[in-house]
C-alpha cells in the first residue's frame, strides 16, 4: 500500500521535544492513521539546534514582525529559527507532502492560535513562525492544528 506523506509537529509522535524534554504523543495520529499515513516528523527547535530541555519561548512584538523570544532570558532567537525553516521548506518541497499537521498553540508550529504578545500589552493570537512560513510557501497544502481532528463538545 502507498502511504501519502504528511508533515507533522514531531512531538505529536512523541519525540521528546518540548521545551521541557516531553511530547505530546497522540495514538491516534501514530497509531491509527500511521497505518495509512507516512509522517514526516518535524521540530523547528529541535533542528535548527536549539537545547533540550530549553527556556520557554514566546511570539512577541507586531503582526508583521513577531520575533522568537526567550520568556525569562528575553533573548531573541528569532533568526536562528528563520534560518532553519528556508533550508526546511526546501527540503519539505522535495518530500511533496500532502500537508501538515501543527501542535496547537507553538511559537513555532501554533496554527493562528500562538499568543503574540503585541509592544502595548496587547495578547493575539497568530500562527507560529514555521507555520506561517508554510503556509506561504505551500499555500495549496491542507493544514491542521492537532486539536482540529477532535470534535469537542
Amino acid at each position: 500500500m502507498v502511504k501519502i506523506k504528511i508533515g507533522i509537529s514531531a512531538c505529536l509522535l512523541g519525540y521528546s521535544y518540548r521545551y521541557d524534554g516531553g511530547h505530546w504523543l497522540d495514538r491516534v495520529l501514530k497509531d491509527c492513521l500511521g497505518r495509512y499515513i507516512q509522517w514526516i516528523p518535524v521540530c523547528p527547535e529541535v533542528e535548527a539546534g536549539f537545547p533540550l530541555p530549553r527556556e520557554p519561548m514566546v511570539l512577541s512584538g507586531e503582526n508583521d514582525n513577531p520575533r522568537l523570544i526567550g520568556r525569562y532570558s528575553k533573548a531573541d532567537m528569532t533568526d536562528r529559527l528563520v534560518s532553519w525553516i528556508d533550508l526546511k521548506l526546501q527540503e519539505l518541497q522535495r518530500e511533496n507532502l500532502s500537508g501538515f499537521i501543527f501542535k496547537s498553540s507553538s511559537p513555532s508550529c501554533g496554527l493562528k492560535d500562538a499568543k503574540l504578545y503585541k509592544g502595548d500589552g496587547e495578547i493575539i493570537r497568530v500562527s507560529g513562525l514555521f507555520a506561517q512560513a508554510f503556509q506561504r510557501r505551500f499555500p495549496w497544502a491542507p493544514v491542521l492544528r492537532s486539536k482540529d481532528l477532535y470534535i469537542h463538545s
